[in-house]
């Protein structure tokens, strides 16, 4: 596989980042201890490289009807401004990715598909777009996406904001974006994240990634920022129950299984791409009274689960790990997983097969962990 590299390669060396393959991406893992990483976004700030995302653009007179069409919500329904979670989804009902699409007007959205899936997705939606008025530009290559995450990511953006711009960030809303002047420059902000924290993430041009990266590190050192990696960005969207393709969401599976259930829109009057059997899985109780059905693990003891961990009642396989580690910040073991859905309900009493060793879990309402506002 090609490695690629973000434009803040350069950056990460100079901080001390250890590197992993992450979607073909260089990234950094973590910079000193993925543990205090951790601690700085729950208890202050950590900046976050997420360029390996990707990003395209979708515009024209069809914009909304084509989204509507191509994914499984429906994006027409979705206020200038706001954005939406949401999936693509193959014929099959299969996941192809979970994305974030951003409108930016009328008949202008911003679709933000998964590292390892943004040419994927690029290409899936090219090809949906085909009886459609709409132009797809997949801008990934050119587009690096900064994170400030953490319950001082605001405090650190008003800092690089001009103070009659304040307003537009104290008052942006959870799934929201604006365009704002950050660093001396008109940048799109949107207030979404993958760490149960309160956040930021900051659309930019490749060439100018390393300035503001710079910026925000330096304005932020009052405020405990520090860069964080991968390491951490796993954990904490745990801790948050968020899925992460390859390991919650895949081809293989549906989002009824998944508990993505709510994000598909059946009422919508138009067809898009896997309705038919998305509702026929429905109709048939996926993820509900058949099948499996992702949930929740506490340990009861100090052992945690891994992915692909086979998951026992009574000695007898029902379910698998997805994910899973010990809790920073609640201080157990915790871990995502597909169980029967006869054994899916709060306080169930499992076990996770430790290498031979069955260690005991219970069953609990995601998310883990969620922040006092």
């Amino acid at each position: 596989m090609t490695e690629n590299y973000t434009a803040l390669y350069e950056q990460h060396k100079i901080a001390g980042a250890s590197f992993t393959d992450f979607g073909g991406w260089q990234m950094p893992l973590k910079y000193s201890s993925e543990l205090a990483e951790h601690h700085a976004v729950r208890n202050a700030a950590g900046l976050f490289d997420l360029s390996h995302m990707g990003e395209v653009w979708v515009t024209g007179p069809d914009a909304a009807a084509f989204l509507d069409y191509a994914l499984v919500g429906k994006l027409s329904a979705v206020a200038v401004g706001k954005a939406k979670y949401s999936l693509i989804c193959q014929e099959d009902g299969g996941i192809i990715d979970d994305l974030i699409s951003y409108r930016r007007g009328e008949q202008k959205y911003l679709v933000v598909p998964n590292a390892g899936n943004a040419a994927v997705v690029a290409a899936a939606l090219e090809e949906r777009a085909a009886s459609f008025d709409v132009r797809v530009e997949d801008v990934s290559a050119e587009t690096s996406l900064i994170a400030v995450q953490g319950p001082n990511a605001e405090a650190i953006l008003l800092t690089l904001v001009p103070a009659e711009q304040h307003a537009l960030v104290t008052e942006l809303k959870y799934y929201a974006a604006v365009n704002v002047e950050i660093n001396g420059q008109e940048l799109l902000l949107a207030r979404t994240g993958y760490t149960g924290e309160d956040g930021f993430e900051i659309y930019i041009p490749n060439e100018d990634a390393a300035g503001l990266w710079d910026a925000l590190l330096e304005v932020g050192a009052g405020h405990g920022l520090i860069p964080a990696g991968l390491a951490c960005r796993d954990s904490l969207r745990l801790e948050a129950g968020m899925p992460l393709y390859g390991n919650e969401l895949s081809r293989e599976g549906n989002p009824y299984a998944a508990g993505l259930g709510p994000v598909v829109s059946l009422k919508k009057e138009s067809d898009f791409v896997g309705k038919a059997v998305l509702a026929e899985l429905k109709e048939l109780g996926a993820g509900s009274t058949s099948g499996r059905k992702l949930v929740g693990l506490r340990g009861m003891g100090r052992r945690a689960g891994r992915s692909h961990y086979p998951v026992l009642k009574d000695g007898n396989v029902v379910g698998e790990v997805t994910s899973g580690q010990p809790s920073p910040t609640l201080g157990y073991p915790i871990a995502l997983a597909y169980v029967d859905v006869e054994h899916s309900a709060p306080g169930t009493a499992l076990d996770i097969d430790l290498r031979g060793k069955p260690e005991p879990f219970e069953v609990v309402q995601l998310p883990f962990y969620k922040r006092q506002k």
